[in-house]
């Protein structure tokens, strides 16, 4: 995020509307660290929006979002900077994140089809950091799984739509972390929302 970057969207990617787990810890830390350092601060929880899965390649491109969604549309167009933050489930993000970014990140809002070549990028001048909490080591999921979701997430999304730099922060051995360990991984988050990164 560039210094003159003032406004940041976290998206909490939890698809379970009553935890109040780690991700939610996560986003609070984030958005405290970056409000202390002046920066205005929109949050979206996934799990408490109403839409469904795009069905069709004709939904997707020339059908109408949820006005959850077309709400979070302009929260994205808004932003300089956003925090996705999600649990690894299966190797990737939980289905409902995914179907928000399919619903959100559609034709003529993130991107434009050409002719040929590659689409015309639309958001194109924000940044983003990508949070995975899993319940295995970091480096197990970076080098023997290859970050499949992680690099699907970052470079065939994000990057797609314009993002850029879209850097990441893996969380791993969550489930068997203690509270000492969780407290500096907070700390870490909320320095990130503080610097702006």
């Amino acid at each position: 995020m560039s210094r003159a970057a003032r406004h940041v969207l976290i998206l909490n990617g939890h698809p379970d509307a009553r935890s109040k787990g780690l991700c939610h810890a996560l986003a609070e830390a984030y958005a405290e660290g970056a409000r202390q350092a002046g920066r205005s601060v929109q949050r979206i929880d996934v799990a408490g929006l109403d839409f469904g899965f795009v069905a069709s390649q004709a939904e997707f491109e020339k059908g109408t979002p949820p006005s959850a969604v077309v709400c979070a549309q302009e929260q994205i167009r808004r932003a300089d900077h956003i925090v996705v933050i999600f649990p690894l489930w299966l190797g990737d993000m939980p289905a409902k994140l995914k179907a928000f970014l399919e619903q959100a990140l559609r034709p003529g809002f993130a991107f434009t089809y050409r002719p040929s070549g590659f689409p015309i990028k639309h958001l194109k001048g924000k940044s983003a950091r990508i949070i995975v909490t899993m319940g295995m080591p970091a480096f197990v999921y970076r080098w023997f799984f290859r970050a499949h979701g992680l690099k699907n997430l970052e470079r065939n999304i994000l990057r797609f739509v314009g993002f850029s730099p879209v850097r990441a922060t893996l969380l791993g051995s969550v489930g068997s972390s203690g509270k000492a360990a969780i407290e500096r991984r907070l700390a870490e988050v909320r320095e990130l929302g503080r610097r702006g990164l």
